[in-house]
């Protein structure tokens, strides 16, 4: 064929090919980033969801029998709520008679609701030091507490204790609950209480900065008089005692809403209450508790002067008439300490909001954040319970498709190698040999040099689509050096592989045509082993026993793994179930009268090769696998080769599948595809894989965040299974197990990669896109079969 050489000056214009690869290579990277994206929002959402339940970050570590040396004695000895108005240390007791009741660890979806409806039904208010974590799980539970009339406390967001933390992590953990209760309630709080703390004099040298600290910003921190201590789920007789208050004193009385089982509190509460009123106890809550002291305190200061003014002449309260003060001028209110996003005090004034006093109204970025984080939350909440079931789901799926495999397999074998068995009159006639290429320089002569040792009468049909580097110049020097006056070869303009291949089943002079890559060695008996099931009428293809030669690599290894277990010992099944996907590209073998029946090789998906096997069951042909028929192709030598290969393939795969979706609507035989054949498919092909790294990663997540050990134990578990699985594959087709040393460290990288090439897959197949031919890198090693295996 003549060529033109391009005028000196002039750029030559771009083939098609190189057009189409550009196109690709654009198309590409947006789809790589996607799915790298997706990845990484998974991960932010599992570690979301593992921050809101202590799993990571969280920190169990509880202070005991410190020295309080440095802390002043009037804050030891007086009451249990803290301030620092001014920047000095105020403490306030609750007046005679009277019960802040407070509950911590919440909200709970089952005990909280429970513990408002006794409140509501009592007409008793109560002050709730929430878990920020909580708060953002449980949104509604809290917004119902503050339209009851309920006051919120901060309780920080992960329930550490900050004797031990940072004052970044302090930071944190304050400004987080506050988005929380900004977003599921539009409000933030003045009021603290910290993890296990209890009464005042329990303050020691290492919490008593902290109180410090947050009393500067703005916050009241707030202590127990009484405990219930119900946590210890002493009885219902025992928790109502331990939570009265001695010689009618008032008291800030500590109950739990969350964080175990309460239904102990949920009996006792009522009951408390209602014996509570009976002595003529009244109920407020901890802002409540500030109002009435300050009002007392105000009256006291009136009457004394009063007294005075009587001595002097003077009208009682010319000067401090107005000295009673709001609730939240002692909880860091009034304007000292206004913490960030917040506007005004939304519980001034008389009323039942004068029981809210430490609430703020939250705004600008606040509320928004906080807005964000809840709606961040909720997605955690469904998307990680929901990957935990699916993936048990797939864990079962996967364990029971091992098992299916090694069943049929082994009976497949056996069936096969029975000294009995025959396909029936072996076939001596001549086939067709047909060998696409596409600049294959370095491998052509290989392969015809192992078709020339062929013991079975064969012609070889060579065409090569396009080449750029003598390809068809080489492949017929190499016919003449071997001898073989049975080669031909057909050139044709650059057109892809699907066109190469139908030219040749049109040349082809047989009825039986053979189908290998460019790149692929036969052994000597090959042709004559693929072609023997033809012998069954009903046999309209047969698969064959694909090899990697070029093992010795580690990537060589991996494929090796991968073709004796994942690809040969799936045919084995696929065989018995009459459900064949893929005869393989590199070795098959199909009836020529079938192949033009259902229109030759199809351009319309990437995987011409799993699109003709589909059409052929769809046409009633049974398709087989024939494991003694061998070759032996050069598995791409690079990441980036192996990237571009696999892609193709599982891009290809499901195209096919999408084309031939009827399939599961088909009648009788050609409907078995669509019955059997397409849902293993896509659960075991598509599905499974796609969910597969959603393994790995809950198995680091439980690694680095919950039990190391037992996440360890469960991941060699799976490993063993593989491991028995691969050990049966290489078995029954005689391979040395030495690869399999192989194996652990192809499922910590190798794995993963076709993971991410098959979700890149999903999302060009959602995105849409096509991809031509894409031509791998050779190196012309794999040669002759002599000695291999």
């Amino acid at each position: 064929m003549a060529t033109t050489t391009p005028s000196r000056g002039r750029r030559r214009a771009p083939s098609r090919m190189t057009r189409a690869a550009g196109k690709a290579a654009a198309l590409q990277k947006p789809r790589v980033i996607l799915a790298l994206l997706l990845l990484l929002a998974l991960t932010s959402v599992m570690l979301l969801d593992g921050y809101l339940r202590a799993e990571v970050g969280g920190d169990e570590r509880v202070r005991s029998n410190a020295s309080s040396s440095k802390v002043p004695d009037k804050v030891l000895d007086g009451g249990p709520i803290l301030s620092f108005r001014g920047g000095e240390a105020q403490s306030q007791s609750v007046p005679e008679k009277t019960i802040a009741l407070t509950f911590d660890d919440g909200p709970n979806p089952t005990w909280t609701p429970q513990i408002l409806k006794i409140l509501e039904a009592n007409d008793v208010p109560g002050t709730f030091f929430v878990v920020g974590s909580m708060v953002s799980r449980y949104p509604s539970i809290v917004k119902d507490l503050v339209d009851q009339g309920n006051e919120i406390g901060i309780h920080t967001f992960t329930h550490v204790d900050l004797s031990y933390q940072s004052d970044d992590r302090i930071a944190r953990e304050m400004d987080q609950t506050q988005l929380a209760l900004a977003g599921a309630a539009g409000i933030t709080t003045t009021l603290f209480r910290a993890p296990y703390s209890s009464e005042a004099d329990a303050i020691d040298n290492y919490s008593w900065p902290v109180y410090k600290k947050l009393g500067e910003e703005g916050y009241t921190s707030v202590f127990v008089d009484t405990d219930s201590d119900d946590w210890k789920r002493p009885g219902v007789s025992k928790i109502i005692k331990w939570a009265t208050p001695s010689k009618n004193k008032g008291a800030s009385v500590l109950f739990h809403d969350a964080g175990g089982e309460r239904s102990q509190t949920v009996k006792a509460l009522g009951t408390y209450i209602k014996k509570m009123k009976a002595k003529g106890y009244t109920f407020t809550t901890i802002s409540g508790a500030i109002r009435q002291g300050n009002g007392q305190n105000a009256e006291n200061a009136e009457n004394a002067q009063s007294g005075q003014a009587a001595q002097n002449g003077q009208q009682p309260g010319s000067e401090q008439g107005e000295q009673g003060e709001q609730a939240g001028g002692v909880a860091p209110g009034g304007q000292q300490g206004q913490l960030p996003g917040q506007s005004g005090q939304a519980g001034q004034g008389g009323g039942v909001n004068s029981l809210q006093a430490a609430h703020r109204t939250a705004t600008g970025t606040t509320l928004y954040e906080g807005k964000a984080l809840v709606a961040a939350v909720a997605v955690a909440e469904w998307t990680v319970p929901g990957l935990a079931t699916g993936l048990a789901v797939v864990g079962v799926a996967v364990m029971g498709r091992f098992g299916m495999m090694l069943i049929l397999a082994r009976r497949h074998y056996r069936q096969r190698n029975k000294r009995r068995f025959s396909w029936g009159t072996p076939i001596t006639r001549p086939v067709s040999v047909i060998v696409p290429a596409y600049n294959e320089k370095e491998c052509i002569a290989n392969t015809l040099k192992s078709l020339a040792r062929s013991t079975h009468p064969i012609e070889v049909i060579v065409v090569d689509d396009g080449s750029t580097d003598n390809t068809s110049e080489i492949a017929r020097s190499a016919a003449e050096s071997f001898g073989m006056t049975n080669v031909r070869v057909i050139r044709q303009e650059n057109a892809g592989k699907p066109a190469a291949l139908n030219n040749g089943v049109r040349s082809a002079s047989y009825d039986i045509v053979v189908m290998m890559d460019g790149d692929t060695v036969f052994e000597a008996d090959t042709v004559r082993q693929l072609v023997q099931p033809f012998a069954d009428p009903e046999v309209g293809a047969v698969a064959g026993n694909a090899k990697v030669g070029n093992r010795d690599t580690i990537i060589g290894a991996w494929q090796h793994i991968e073709y004796v277990m994942g690809f040969n010992l799936d045919r084995r099944m696929y065989d018995l179930l009459r459900c064949m996907p893929t005869i393989p590209g590199a070795i098959g073998a199909f009836r020529r009268e079938a192949v033009l029946a259902v229109g030759g090789m199809s351009e319309d998906t990437l995987a011409e090769d799993t699109d003709i096997t589909i059409a052929m069951h769809r046409q009633g042909w049974r398709v087989v696998y024939q494991e003694h028929a061998k070759a032996w192709t050069e598995a791409p030598g690079s990441l980036k080769q192996l990237w571009s290969q696999r892609y193709r393939w599982s891009y290809g795969t499901m195209q096919a599948l999408w084309k031939h979706r009827k399939s599961l609507t088909d009648k009788g035989p050609s409907g078995r595809f669509g019955r059997v054949g397409m849902p293993l498919v896509v659960i075991f092909q598509i599905v499974t894989p796609v969910f597969a790294p959603l393994i790995d990663v809950f198995t680091l997540y439980s690694m680095i965040f919950i039990d190391f050990k037992a996440a360890l134990l469960a991941w060699l578990a799976v490993l063993c299974v593989q491991l028995v699985c691969a050990a049966y594959a290489f078995r029954l087709d005689h391979e040395k197990y030495r690869y399999l040393l192989m194996m652990p460290l192809q499922q910590l990288a190798y794995r993963q990669m076709m993971y991410l090439v098959l979700i890149h897959s999903c999302i060009t197949a959602l995105t849409g896109g096509r991809l031509r031919w894409q031509k791998l890198k050779r190196t012309g090693e794999v040669g002759t079969p002599a000695g291999v295996g």
